[in-house]
């Protein structure tokens, strides 16, 4: 068997299976929190713009954008897909460089309003999303990485598993829509090494390519089996030619949907540990932003050819900024959505901070990436005392994770300013019980 069918054969068949309670509670964290994500990203652009421009596939249709509004099932994935993503508060699967939920989730959920699936049946499908794509994208690895956006690329697999789960294909069709994905997988880094809205709209398409890779399989359209590691397959083409099989080898037996990072700032995660480790030495030391003389940040190398924009002038640009989120979250405590409003982005005193940080490239850290994602962070003040921490985790890594205490506040933060907090309030609980559901009620609709 080829690689891509083992992952389909193993998708198949989990359908006919019950998961662990562990697994499921996992499965609901992973939702949990992706509404947290998409909730806050449906009232921005791109995904305003997105209903303009897909105008005529909204008000019909089987599924629902996160407001509510009808859509077909392509256009809900789409824009859904793009919203989970565009506030930068979505989960990560560390091994795999990629975010998992945006588009796994958005393509199941479009593909379980579609089927009318019961909830524990939808949390089954993100799940099979989750194991498949996530082990491809830690195939693909870190050369993968160098030139492409994983949750654009591997996502489209998150996408079309968790579709052929809902949509009930056998081994067969669920291999060919998986080799349809393989062709549509796209999104290219420099899409976000400026400004720009490409960055979120690569998830929100991998949500409808793998959810239309899905439709086509189930209507008959056959794909290339070899299509991940044939000669001149994905393996190769975008990557160094992986070895399959340890990827292949716990299917069933490890859930990586269990071992997800859930954000704990509103950026890009490759700032998480220099944030985490300035907060710390910010307490330690009792510094005032004026008595900082220096902080330099040691890091591994993708986190700065990520995010090492020494001069971020917009706010898509700010996520992606060491220097800004460090300086932020030492001027004002914490980098959550409001660190990116128009007055924070030109507030003087955090410009000056900023041009007081140093970034670099420490080897030792960089060996350890993606696996582990640290930083070490050195503090001079104005009157020289000095300190340094290194932060081995980010907190919300499956080392440091966030609670379902804390997951439920992150959501009733971002989601309460949408929707109320009755509103919010009621879906958290919903959220909460999905496998009870018999069919999806999870009406997001504003009152």
């Amino acid at each position: 068997m080829t690689a891509l069918e083992t992952f389909a054969a193993f998708g198949a068949s989990l359908r006919n299976q019950n998961l662990t309670e562990d697994v499921l509670h996992h499965a609901k964290r992973a939702v949990v929190d992706w509404y947290a994500s998409l909730l806050p990203g449906a009232v921005l652009p791109p995904a305003t713009l997105l209903e303009q421009a897909y105008a005529e596939d909204i008000g019909r249709g089987p599924s629902r954008l996160a407001l509510g509004q009808p859509a077909t099932s392509r256009a809900a994935a789409l824009i859904n897909g793009t919203a989970a993503h565009t506030a930068e508060v979505d989960d990560i699967f560390k091994d795999a460089i990629y975010h998992p939920g945006a588009p796994t989730i958005a393509a199941a959920l479009a593909a379980a309003q579609e089927t009318g699936a019961s909830g524990r049946d939808f949390l089954r499908a993100v799940v099979v999303g989750y194991e498949i794509s996530t082990r491809i994208g830690a195939a693909l690895g870190r050369t993968h990485y160098k030139f492409w956006h994983n949750t654009g690329t591997v996502g489209t697999f998150g996408a079309a598993a968790a579709a052929s789960s809902l949509y009930g294909l056998e081994s067969r069709p669920f291999t060919h829509a998986l080799a349809t994905a393989a062709t549509f997988a796209s999104g290219l880094q420099q899409a976000f090494r400026m400004d720009s809205m490409s960055k979120p709209l690569h998830s929100g398409r991998a949500a409808e390519g793998g959810l239309a890779a899905a439709q086509m399989a189930r209507a008959g359209v056959t794909g290339s089996l070899g299509v991940l590691d044939g000669a001149a397959g994905l393996g190769y083409a975008m990557s160094n030619g992986p070895d399959w099989q340890p990827f292949l080898a716990t299917l069933g037996e490890t859930f990586n949907i269990t071992r997800m990072t859930f954000k704990n700032h509103a950026c890009c995660g490759h700032t998480f540990s220099p944030i985490d480790a300035a907060l710390v030495l910010k307490d330690r030391l009792q510094a005032a932003p004026d008595d900082i003389a220096q902080i330099d940040v040691h890091t591994y190398a993708p986190a700065l050819d990520v995010a090492g924009n020494p001069e971020p002038q917009t706010a898509a640009e700010a996520r992606f900024s060491i220097p800004f989120v460090v300086a932020s979250a030492v001027v004002y405590g914490s980098v959550r959505l409001a660190a990116f409003d128009e007055a924070r982005l030109k507030d003087p005193a955090l410009r000056q901070l900023m041009s007081r940080i140093r970034l670099h490239v420490e080897p030792t850290l960089d060996g350890l990436f993606p696996g582990q994602r640290a930083a070490r962070v050195d503090m001079r003040l104005t009157n020289g005392t000095q300190d340094s921490y290194l932060q081995p985790h980010r907190k919300g890594d499956p080392e440091l994770p966030l609670s379902d205490a804390d997951l439920s506040g992150k959501f009733n933060e971002l989601v309460a300013p949408v929707l109320g907090e009755e509103r919010a309030g009621e879906l958290l609980r919903k959220l909460w019980s999905l496998e009870q559901a018999a069919r999806l009620d999870l009406d997001a609709t504003p009152r």
